[in-house]
């Protein structure tokens, strides 16, 4: 390496900078291609226009100026990196950023494989040429479908799980075959008694009266000549959920019914011919160990009403029931591109106790969402259920008491409780399909003596699959711990939306969304999951323009009581999108949406022309910011983000920066008290909410900032705020100057602090800074308040994206070297590569490195002073 050196001044001290660079050219090379952000996927909607991006490695230098995608039928068709693809060609695109969208008049022919690459241009002349990677399409819009959806002929009171199956031949060399599937709620498919994916609560849960999704399935490997044989077994989920087990009212959705399912199985022989088989009334359907399923309590299954054979080749079914054929649930089938549900990881229990040998405890060590697999010998007809808690009681059983407080049981429905009856022969295994619990207990009892022990119960970690992007860690070991509760708090609460806790409620809460956001797109790639929620939203919209407080939803939650700073998910969320990856779509598909909404709350303004209803800070510790300030401020965030969204959409925004800057006034006006620099009741809350949205003057904002800080320092250090406090409080400390209270106040150790959570022995966060000895109603495995791990990012390691160049195309380090760490460092992985900051004590001075990474550029900002970088690695001394 070669490298020079700088000394300047910042901060009073002096600092060294090494900038190196290599000594010999390397050659840029297109990397991480991915179609709709999957690496050659299958089964995107042929109806949806594709997305194409990458990055790149290689020679530091390189900068792309223009770019264009192709796309050919065949691999073949790309070798001459000039030529057009035979399907479409992208015009030259004066572009830094490798992005296009497929935008040829004539849609994408479904069930296709096509074959795409990129050709760039660099700013000195240099053309580099993309590998040629490839996608499929999946199936036409519900028109191009020749299947049926089908049930059987029971109520949907009915509590065992419809069963369904389909014998076909297979008559040659299979080329390829692919099962296009979807269910209402849940589907468990097979074929030749093997499931077709390892994927969980399949598919994804929307508003089943709005959208219906379904997914795609690469089954080539599982035909086999001559009989074969389709199967599934259907589960209830929010689609049929029994009445009446919880408060949100699923019991009486619109769209409950008896569990269906419609597929396709689409297979090519080798010499070029096809052959479907599809649902319809030539199904058989029976049904038999599924004796109930409930998203909410859990599955019940009974080993002894197995039927041997049911889904495999030879099996006569003359004796079961041809399948009823039945109106589609709603009017739209649209493939699923958001990742699936699946079992991530697999858990052994840290210790076992028993109560006698028909009671046991298991303890798995972590707080977590799933299931477990069960694996017992025993006595035909012994019943052996397995009830899930986060706690324990003094004498060592389950406490249930923290999160079945809105459960309403019914007979053979306890809570959170799975349910397995032997039929006697040999080890039997048992995973429950249709549920998922929040647990780290597990307590099981049998009606029969049987002996368990630490082979006996694996957790299974079950949740949206969505891919990792981001590490941090430090020299403190609490800080650590606190970014990997976080981590797993908002793991276990994603099931195809983001939840609010994955045991007593599994609901969509808005708010609790968009506070995290920042955290989840940190950590994990979550642009298809969000854009998935995003069309739940879509559907969710009522004719006035209201929303409800938990998206989807059956009905429950259109209240005055939740109201705008819930509602705000709507905007933050597609911003936070366009942030992160550069991408417009979610702002582009929000908009109608967001527009109607606003007049919806055009419509209830008051004399001031604004709206004060809703939850604001909600679970603060002691002290409580008015709602009407903070629904206000809301208010203004959603003018001001909605002027952002017409200027980058080509619309005329003007009306809404006028309303805004009105709003910006009133709350000046209304709530700010100059004299003693303080907004509202002076909470703090209330002082970091006004400085993050940018609501203070700019003559007065230190002095806000100031009062913040005397605050925290007048609880010694501590905080006193709810969920808009724990995403403003520590980031409006650290942009002004306050960073070392900000640390301070992130690593307490007792009440209320993230870190006394953890010194508690917990390994996700709470709901609340303080639970009651009672234990009731506060669950410990929510995330809306983790933002502390985003902050670690953004304020410790200063790793933050430059909203003029979204998608980390200019990335902004802004590191702080707080009193009480010796190092720190994080790396994220963003849409335009690979980004890295870390920083070390070594003697009196402070190493930090960055890496940007190529067709990038970085400032790095460490008081006042702004030191542009370029991409590679950079060093510093201070």
């Amino acid at each position: 390496m070669t490298g020079y050196r700088i000394n300047t001044v910042c901060a009073g001290a002096a600092l060294t900078v090494f900038l190196l660079s290599g000594c010999a050219q390397r050659r840029a090379e297109i990397a991480d291609m991915r179609c709709e952000y999957m690496s050659s996927p299958i089964g995107i909607g042929a109806n949806t226009p594709p997305r194409f991006t990458w990055n790149y490695t290689g020679d530091d230098d390189f900068v792309q100026q223009r770019c264009r995608v192709r796309v050919a039928s065949t691999k073949a068709a790309l070798a001459d990196s000039l030529a057009d693809g035979d399907v479409w060609s992208s015009p030259e695109i004066v572009s830094v950023n490798g992005f296009a969208q497929y935008d040829a008049p004539q849609p994408l022919e479904p069930r296709t494989r096509y074959y795409w690459n990129a050709v760039a241009w660099g700013d000195d002349g240099r053309i580099v040429v993309s590998p040629v990677d490839s996608f499929e399409t999946a199936q036409a819009d519900l028109s191009g479908w020749t299947a049926r959806w089908i049930t059987d002929g029971h109520d949907k009171r009915f509590a065992a799980a419809p069963m369904l199956r389909k014998s076909f031949d297979v008559t040659g060399e299979v080329r390829d075959a692919r099962l296009y599937m979807s269910a209402a709620a849940y589907g468990k498919m097979r074929l030749n008694g093997k499931p077709v994916t390892p994927n969980r609560l399949e598919p994804g849960y929307t508003h089943y009266d709005k959208r219906n999704l379904y997914g795609t399935y690469d089954v080539t490997g599982l035909l086999v000549p001559g009989e074969n044989v389709l199967s599934a077994v259907l589960g209830n989920g929010f689609y049929n959920e029994d009445a009446p087990v919880a408060t949100w009212d699923f019991e009486n959705a619109r769209w409950r019914d008896r569990a269906r399912m419609i597929g396709e199985l689409h297979i090519v022989y080798a010499d070029g011919s096809q052959q479907v088989v599809a649902s319809d009334g030539t199904w058989k359907t029976a049904t038999g160990p599924y004796v109930q399923n409930n998203i909410y309590s859990g599955d019940t299954y009974d080993a002894r009403l197995e039927i041997p054979g049911w889904d495999e080749p030879g099996f006569d079914d003359a004796a079961w029931s041809a399948a009823v054929e039945i109106e589609a649930p709603s009017p739209l089938l649209v493939a699923q591109t958001a990742p699936a549900i699946r079992a991530t990881r697999e858990i052994r229990p840290v210790a076992v106790k028993s109560f006698g040998d028909t009671v046991y405890v298991f303890d798995f060590g972590e707080n977590m969402a799933g299931v477990c697999r069960l694996s017992v010998q025993g006595e035909k007809g012994t019943k052996i259920t397995m009830q899930h808690g986060e706690l324990q009681k003094a004498n060592g059983r389950v406490e249930m008491g923290n999160i079945d407080i809105y459960y309403k049981p019914l007979p053979g429905l306890a809570f959170q409780t799975d349910t397995y009856t032997l039929k006697g022969e040999g080890v039997e295994t048992f995973t429950p399909d249709f549920t998922y619990h929040g647990f780290q207990y597990v307590e099981v009892k049998s009606d029969r003596p049987v002996k368990l022990n630490e082979e006996s119960l694996t957790a299974l970690f079950v949740h949206t699959a969505v891919e990792p992007v981001g590490t941090f860690s430090c020299s403190n070991e609490l800080m650590n711990k606190i970014w990997k509760a976080t981590n797993q708090s908002y793991l276990s609460n994603l099931h195809s939306i983001p939840t609010d806790c994955p045991q007593r409620e599994k609901n969509g809460w808005t708010a609790d969304a968009h506070i995290s956001i920042d955290l989840a797109l940190l950590n994990f790639d979550g642009i298809r999951f969000y854009e998935k929620w995003l069309d739940d939203f879509v559907d969710n919209q009522r004719e006035d323009g209201s929303i409800s407080g938990i998206i989807p939803s059956s009905g429950w939650g259109y209240a005055d009581w939740i109201g705008p700073v819930w509602d705000a998910a709507m905007f933050i969320i597609p911003n936070a999108l366009y942030d992160y990856y550069g991408d417009k779509r979610a702002i582009e598909k929000m908009y109608p949406v967001c527009e109607k909404y606003l007049g919806y709350l055009q419509a209830r303004e008051d004399q001031d022309g604004t709206v004060t209803y809703g939850i604001g800070d909600w679970v603060p510790y002691k002290t409580q910011t008015p709602t009407d300030y903070t629904t206000t401020c809301f208010y203004y965030l959603d003018q001001a983000l909605m002027t952002r969204f017409a200027e980058l959409t080509g619309r005329d925004g003007a009306a809404y920066a006028k309303k805004a800057e009105n709003l910006k006034e009133l709350i000046n006006k209304k709530y700010f008290n100059a004299d003693s620099a303080t907004y509202a009741n002076g909470s703090q809350a209330a002082l970091a909410t006004a400085l993050a949205l940018g609501l203070v003057p700019q003559q007065y904002e230190q002095r806000v900032a100031d009062r913040l800080a005397q605050s925290v320092e007048a609880s010694n250090g501590h905080l006193d705020f709810g969920m808009l406090g724990s995403k403003f409080a520590l980031r409006m400390l650290t942009k002004y100057g306050y960073a070392d209270l900000a640390y301070r106040m992130a690593a307490q150790e007792d009440c209320p602090s993230w870190g006394g959570w953890i010194n508690r022995g917990f390994t996700t966060l709470a709901e609340t800074w303080q639970l009651s000895e009672e234990f009731r109603d506060a669950s410990i495995n929510h995330v809306f308040l983790g933002d502390v791990s985003a902050w670690m990012y953004n304020d410790l390691a200063g790793i933050n994206f430059d909203p003029q160049q979204p998608g980390f195309r200019h990335i902004l380090f802004r590191p702080h070297f707080v009193e009480g760490l010796d190092w720190v460092k994080a790396e994220y992985r963003s849409v335009n590569g690979p980004i890295r900051s870390e920083w070390k004590r070594d003697g009196g001075k402070v190493r930090l490195t960055v890496d940007v990474p190529v067709n990038t550029t970085g400032t790095v900002i460490v008081g006042d002073k702004e030191i542009p970088v370029s991409a590679g690695v950079h060093e510093f001394k201070f």
